[in-house]
């Protein structure tokens, strides 16, 4: 997918960052289970939602994405046994980025999405879909 690609539907679109170990699973068994969720998202694997950098989220709103959703490791993180503090840290370090270049930082959301959690993966993205469809700035 290319930006020029991003940019040519008024369908919102979400960027998802997802944890290898941990989301990762629960986002693939939405799609074998064949749930329906908005096709204008896209997934992106990390190793740990703690390890996002700030800035890969602002190059991604200002290149055509209209939010980044992180599916956060929570509790479950392999890595780190603070990730969950961690991956706050990024988001409150994104926000206040976004801000300060004029973009609404609530196109900026998180939630821990475990290896099973097929059902509140879709219903994110259902919402955040529909919220950023509503949402200017």
């Amino acid at each position: 997918m290319t930006v020029s690609n991003v940019e040519e539907s008024n369908d919102p679109k979400i960027l998802a960052f997802s944890t290898v170990n941990i989301s990762d699973p629960g986002i693939d068994l939405a799609g074998s289970s064949h749930m329906d969720y908005p096709a204008s998202v896209r997934v992106i694997s990390v190793p740990c939602s703690s390890g996002i950098n700030p800035n890969w989220i602002l190059h991604a709103l200002t290149k055509g994405f209209d939010g980044v959703f992180i599916a956060a490791d929570g509790t479950d993180c392999a890595y780190l046994s603070d990730c969950t503090t961690k991956t706050g840290q990024v988001v409150e370090q994104t926000q206040n980025l976004l801000k300060e270049h004029g973009i609404n930082p609530a196109r900026l959301k998180m939630a821990a999405i475990c290896s099973v959690c097929a059902e509140s993966f879709v219903s994110h993205m259902e919402k955040f879909h529909r919220d950023l469809g509503k949402m200017e700035g």
